[in-house]
């Protein structure tokens, strides 16, 4: 999930972003969701509406390398919210990196990269490479951005034991999932992405959490970082509990979308990619914001 500064080690008291309505404060949302002035919203709404109608009617081929070209997109929703995070996005621009609308606006701008690859691009093997490079020209300067405000040596560290620590760890939930399930073949990368993405979301809130000091926005993820009785571990804390529960619920949702996959590949690769984007889309959050901010 996306961990967050708590009151004793805000970002900074400075910072202001021109956005009215607060919504974090709601029992049952996290900390810091809000919306954006009225006519934001109605362009976001306008646009995400547009753009999932276009798709809807041109119905446009979706494979496991469709969906695997949304990577860049994701981490760019994850750069423009930390920018928004610490003051760095435009005034004009900043209400469209707050939470949820963020999510809006990158789903609307990646869905219309899609459809403009798919009625342009002649060859239809090109256009993954097509969405996945229009990504990258944008993630990369916003990553940027986010990294020209100052990079914390401790938590850029982290950030990368974080990244490595991960990979083993889905490799043999992925192998296990495998032995378990044969059939979770068929939801090839896209399945293995949903691991891993959940899995650096595990390590990276538990080091964060334990290392750095942050604190953890999501109301139901706070409960299981925050039980009592809980062993310590090394790195992880009593983080590794809120990391086998993420590992848990990806494995069994992963496992559930095999005859889905294998029924509907269309739908159950793009809606298995969603389940993907809430675990790696957090996770490159938490990475970036530890490297500028811890």
């Amino acid at each position: 999930m996306i961990p967050t500064r708590s009151a004793a080690t805000t970002l900074s008291a400075t910072t202001t972003v021109p956005v009215p309505a607060t919504l974090g404060d709601l029992p049952f949302l996290p900390a810091g969701t809000t919306l954006p002035p009225l006519p934001y919203l109605l362009v976001v709404l306008l646009a995400a509406g547009v753009v999932a109608v276009a798709i809807r009617r041109r119905r446009p081929t979706v494979t496991a390398a469709h969906v695997l070209a949304l990577i860049p997109w994701v981490v760019l929703g994850s750069a423009l919210h930390v920018l928004y995070v610490v003051g760095a996005l435009p005034d004009l621009l900043a209400p469209f990196g707050g939470s949820p609308t963020v999510y809006l606006t990158v789903g609307a701008l990646a869905g219309g990269a899609w459809l403009a690859a798919d009625s342009t691009v002649a060859d239809g093997d090109r256009i993954p490479v097509v969405v996945a490079a229009a990504g990258t020209l944008l993630v990369v300067p916003a990553v940027a951005a986010a990294v020209a405000t100052g990079v914390s040596g401790p938590g850029a560290s982290w950030s990368a034991a974080a990244v490595l620590a991960s990979a083993p760890i889905a490799a043999i939930v992925w192998r296990t999932l495998g032995r378990i399930e044969p059939g979770i073949a068929v939801t090839g990368g896209v399945g293995a992405l949903a691991v891993y993405g959940h899995a650096l979301d595990g390590v990276s809130t538990a080091i964060g959490v334990t290392q750095l000091g942050f604190g953890e926005r999501s109301p139901l993820s706070r409960v299981i970082l925050e039980l009592g009785g809980v062993p310590s571990v090394p790195v992880f804390g009593a983080g590794w509990l809120f990391l086998l529960v993420k590992l848990a619920v990806a494995s069994a949702v992963v496992s559930l979308f095999v005859p889905y996959v294998r029924e509907e590949p269309a739908e159950g690769l793009l809606l298995l990619g969603f389940v993907a984007a809430v675990g790696l889309g957090p996770a490159a959050h938490n990475l970036l914001l530890f490297t500028i901010a811890a």
